[in-house]
């Protein structure tokens, strides 16, 4: 199952002198990549290899079973508050609890609660500019790239991490990013302020890594061997990341084929690979006990009609071929009858007795009538609909069938009726 990472372009920023900046610590995103609407990008097939990886406007990213999109990280905030209970309007519950502690306006925040949290438990609450995040997806769907999750890099959690990336910057030139279950931190290297955070055990307790060009520089400050990442390996982390920013206005919504694709994406997910071997599992016994109860119906009727075949030559020695027992011995039956002069319920005597029974006692003897083997048909003209009724209770107690058309009384036996 292939899945697409797309790094949102960072939001612009402004100095003391009013010049806009990019900040991200990415795959080598410019300034000018980002107003030209160009997306760095990951490919990956398994989760763990990069298949493909580069910079491309929003149409031309290679298509994917998954959407990751990932802001940067200096455009996730994080607070951890008691979440209110307030149900579908957490959402505005949390603006008025944060309005204090917010540099911005609420109303122009995004916010995404930690998963699985619920009303009354202590949890992160991650927050970003709701317009500018709107606009990326917005960009990326106007290309046809439907983000199913948007995932931050990193976000507060046990056992802490440690990425040592390079800034950019000459006055600080290498800066590290501390995710921990107190938070999210971005601390420069020079100084010794952010070395006296880490504490021997702090130190041994956190996962450390850092990038091909500062690793040197790493080891230096901590006093250790670091492991080396590259910014595109930290990123696949982001897969089996529990967080979504797609939450509250953000949240996808989906409907018809779009509903089917996200279903299916989900169900092709690593977390759900042993529910998609017990549904085949279930899917193939579910085969095999159709085809083997096929199987025992067939056999049934084979032997029923072997029954048939052996009911008939036990009858009629006289028959060499079978086609249709049933249809064959009917047909013989017919005949010894016939020999031995006694009429049958297809015969014209057994049909005129029975119109005779039934015939209503205000109706006038029939002008004419018609023939054929199994059928007599009379005219029905002058007949009421009530006269038609009772004639055709009568001759139903009696095992005959009557059929009113066509300005006609057809009369045949109940059973041959049934048959045609």
């Amino acid at each position: 199952m292939s899945t697409l990472l797309v790094f949102l372009p960072p939001r612009s920023r402004l100095r003391a002198q009013g010049r806009a900046v990019q900040s991200n610590e990415g795959l080598g995103h410019t300034a000018a990549g980002a107003l030209n609407k160009d997306f760095d990008f990951l490919l990956t097939t398994d989760g763990l290899n990069i298949s493909q990886q580069g910079s491309q406007s929003a149409s031309h990213l290679p298509p994917a079973d998954t959407v990751i999109a990932i802001p940067a990280e200096s455009d996730v905030a994080w607070q951890r508050v008691t979440l209110p209970k307030a149900g579908r309007q957490m959402r505005s519950a949390l603006a008025g609890m944060l309005e204090e502690t917010l540099l911005d306006e609420p109303d122009s925040l995004h916010f995404a609660v930690e998963p699985e949290a619920l009303g009354g438990d202590t949890a992160w609450v991650a927050i970003t500019s709701r317009s500018w995040l709107q606009q990326q997806l917005a960009t990326l769907e106007a290309a046809q790239v439907f983000v199913d999750r948007v995932c931050p890099l990193s976000w507060p959690e046990a056992p802490p991490r440690g990425h040592f990336y390079a800034t950019g910057q000459e006055n600080s030139p290498v800066a590290l990013r501390w995710s921990h279950p107190e938070g999210v931190s971005n601390l420069p290297l020079d100084g010794g302020l952010s070395r006296q955070l880490f504490p021997p055990g702090l130190v041994q307790a956190t996962e450390w890594t850092a990038t091909a060009e500062v690793v040197s520089a790493a080891e230096r400050w901590l006093g250790t061997a670091v492991p080396v990442q590259s910014p595109a390996q930290r990123a696949l982390r982001v897969i089996t990341s529990p967080w979504n920013l797609r939450q509250f206005e953000l949240a996808q919504r989906t409907r018809g084929v779009r509903a089917l694709r996200q279903f299916y994406r989900g169900l092709m997910r690593r977390e759900w690979r042993a529910a998609r071997y017990g549904l085949i599992g279930l899917v193939l016994v579910q085969v095999l006990g159709l085809n083997l109860l096929a199987w025992q119906e067939h056999r049934q009727l084979q032997n029923r009609r072997a029954q048939l075949d052996a009911t008939l030559l036990a009858s009629y020695p006289h028959i060499r071929a079978i086609l249709d027992a049933p249809v064959q011995m009917q047909r013989e039956t017919d005949a010894l009858r016939a020999n031995a002069g006694r009429s049958g319920s297809q015969d014209l005597e057994a049909l005129l007795a029975a119109a005779a029974t039934a015939w209503p006692a205000d109706r006038a003897p029939v002008d004419s009538l018609s023939f054929e083997p199994g059928r007599l048909s009379m005219a029905s003209a002058g007949w009421s609909e009530a006269q038609i009724q009772q004639f055709r209770s009568q001759l139903k107690s009696e095992g005959w069938a009557l059929d009113a058309s066509e300005g006609k009384l057809s009369l045949s036996p109940a059973k041959a009726d049934k048959h045609r």
